[in-house]
C-alpha cells in the first residue's frame, strides 16, 4: 500500500504533466533560463490558511533550488492583505509553479474555512465534526490534512482503514447480524486490528446492533434530533456514536445537543469555495 507521501509526490508528478505537458512555451519565449526573481502570496478574503507546507513541497519538487520565507503558518486565520510568504528564486520556475501552488492553497484554505466554522459552532459540546469519503479524486490527502488544520477529524481515509458497514453492506449481506459476525470473521482470519462502524436507519436496526454487539461506532443515519437523543440515551457509554445524513449547518448544533460523539459533513469537502489569494512579483 502506497504511503501518504507517496500519494501526494504523484499528484504533484501528475498536477505538473498536466499543466506543462512539454513545456511552459510562454514562459520559455521571453524569460531567460538565468533570470532570477521573487514572489509574495497575498491573501484577498477572510479565512484560515492551508497549503503553507505543501506549497513548500511543490516548489522544492519543481526546483529544489527556490527557498521559501513563511510568515504565516497553516491554521492560522488571516485576513485580506496579509503575506503568507514569500518565494525567491529563477523567474521561469516561479511562473510555472504559480497555478499549481494557488489551486492547492485556495482549496485547502476553502476546506479549512468551512471546516473551522463548523468547529466553533459546535464549541461547548463533546462532538467533533468528521469528514467523509466525499473528496476530489487524486487530492483525498490534502483535502483531509486540510480538515485537519480547520479543527475537524478525519474518519476513514479510505476502504482500507476501517470497516464501515452501511445500508447496502448491510441489505447486501441480509441483516445487521450477518454483517456484524461475517466482518468479524473476516477481521480474525485477516489478522487485522480495524474499528468497525455500523450504520443503522432506525430504532429496530439500532437494537439488533445492541443484542448483536461487537462494534466499536454506531452510526445514526438521518434520525430526527429527538430520536438522536433517545438513541445516545440507549447506547449509552458502550459505543461511540456519529451522526450523519441531512444535517445542515443550522442543525449541527441541535444533533450535537443529543450527546453524539461525531457529526459527519460532507460539505466540509464536496461543496466548498476556495479561499481567494494570489501569488504575485515584488
Amino acid at each position: 500500500m502506497k504511503s501518504a507521501d507517496q500519494l501526494i509526490d504523484e499528484l504533484i508528478t501528475l498536477a505538473f504533466a498536466e499543466d506543462i505537458g512539454d513545456g511552459d512555451h510562454t514562459t520559455l519565449c521571453c524569460i531567460p533560463s538565468t533570470e532570477m526573481g521573487k514572489s509574495q502570496l497575498i491573501i484577498k478574503e477572510s479565512g484560515v490558511l492551508a497549503g503553507v507546507e505543501m506549497a513548500q513541497r511543490i516548489f522544492k519538487h519543481f526546483d529544489p533550488d527556490m527557498r521559501m520565507d513563511i510568515f504565516i503558518c497553516d491554521g492560522a486565520e488571516v485576513k485580506r492583505g496579509d503575506i503568507a510568504f514569500t518565494v525567491e528564486g529563477r523567474v521561469q520556475s516561479l511562473l510555472q509553479t504559480e497555478r499549481l501552488v494557488l489551486n492547492v492553497m485556495q482549496r485547502m484554505s476553502g476546506i479549512a474555512t468551512t471546516t473551522r466554522r463548523y468547529v466553533k459552532a459546535l464549541e461547548g459540546t463533546k462532538t467533533r465534526v468528521l469528514d467523509t469519503r466525499k473528496t476530489t479524486p487524486g487530492m483525498r490527502m490534502l483535502e483531509k490534512e486540510a480538515v485537519r488544520i480547520g479543527g475537524g477529524v478525519n474518519h476513514r481515509i479510505g476502504l482500507f482503514d476501517m470497516i464501515l458497514l452501511k445500508d447496502n453492506h448491510v441489505d447486501f449481506a441480509g441483516g445487521i447480524e450477518q454483517a456484524i459476525t461475517r466482518a468479524q470473521s473476516y477481521l480474525e482470519e485477516k489478522r487485522k486490528k480495524l474499528k468497525i462502524e455500523i450504520e443503522v436507519r432506525n430504532f429496530k436496526e439500532l437494537d439488533e446492533v445492541m443484542k448483536v454487539g461487537g462494534v466499536d461506532r454506531i452510526m445514526l443515519d438521518n434520525f430526527s434530533p429527538s430520536d438522536t437523543r433517545e438513541a445516545v440515551r440507549r447506547i449509552g457509554a458502550r459505543y461511540e456514536t456519529e451522526s450523519s445524513g441531512g444535517i445542515t449547518f443550522d442543525t449541527l448544533r441541535d444533533y450535537a445537543e443529543c450527546g453524539v460523539d461525531y457529526i459527519s459533513v460532507g460539505a466540509l469537502t464536496h461543496s466548498i469555495q476556495s479561499l481567494d489569494m494570489s501569488l504575485k512579483a515584488v
